[in-house]
């Protein structure tokens, strides 16, 4: 069975000659005013989320963009702030701290992994002392127990440390914030005895 005709007659492409097609494209706008290009492969970018100066230049990398030309539309594009990691390290520390839970060390190691510089990731990370670290561990901790049910506790506390450390919280640190929810939380339920007494 051969691929369906489009209205003009011809076939349509397949996905791996669309692709090819639009590479060619591409690579044409780029050869042909490189600078332009650049600037709206980084604006596309940046109208679906805010990105470091490293995503877009990986990104430019990717799509053949020569270094120097990258370089110039990168330069103009901090100094007219669209690009800033400074901003960037701190709005992403608040949102994935607060909507996700994660620990000071992940939250650092993915604003490195995301081209955020050591020193810069280490400042934006500065808010998140050991306090509120273990405030947040603490609540994501009651939140997941709760949906835990009659689970045995060892089966529970291996599940919370867990879910912990893939937040990035210390071995250490999940431990105690475990055992001292868990040990809040069975102080509130009554035993079978007590439920049968009242």
């Amino acid at each position: 069975m051969g691929r369906r005709a489009s209205a003009g007659g011809r076939p349509h492409p397949s996905p791996a000659e669309a692709r090819s097609r639009r590479a060619d494209e591409a690579a044409r706008r780029i050869a042909d005013d490189p600078d332009e290009e650049a600037r709206a492969i980084c604006l596309r970018l940046l109208t679906m989320r805010a990105r470091t100066r490293a995503e877009l230049s990986d990104a430019l990398t990717s799509r053949q963009v020569p270094d120097e030309v990258a370089a110039r539309v990168l330069d103009r594009l901090r100094w007219v702030a669209l690009i800033d990691d400074v901003a960037f390290a701190a709005s992403f520390t608040t949102a994935v701290h607060s909507s996700r839970g994660l620990a000071a060390n992940e939250i650092k190691r993915q604003l490195r992994a995301k081209g955020v510089d050591d020193d810069l990731a280490k400042t934006a990370v500065i808010a998140i002392d050991a306090d509120r670290e273990r405030e947040t561990a603490a609540k994501l901790v009651q939140r997941k127990a709760k949906s835990m049910g009659k689970l045995e506790p060892n089966v529970k506390t291996r599940r919370l440390v867990g879910m912990l450390a893939r937040k990035g919280y210390s071995p250490g640190v999940a431990y105690q914030v475990v055992r001292e929810v868990l040990g809040e939380l069975s102080a509130e339920v009554p035993s079978d005895d007590t439920a049968r007494l009242a």
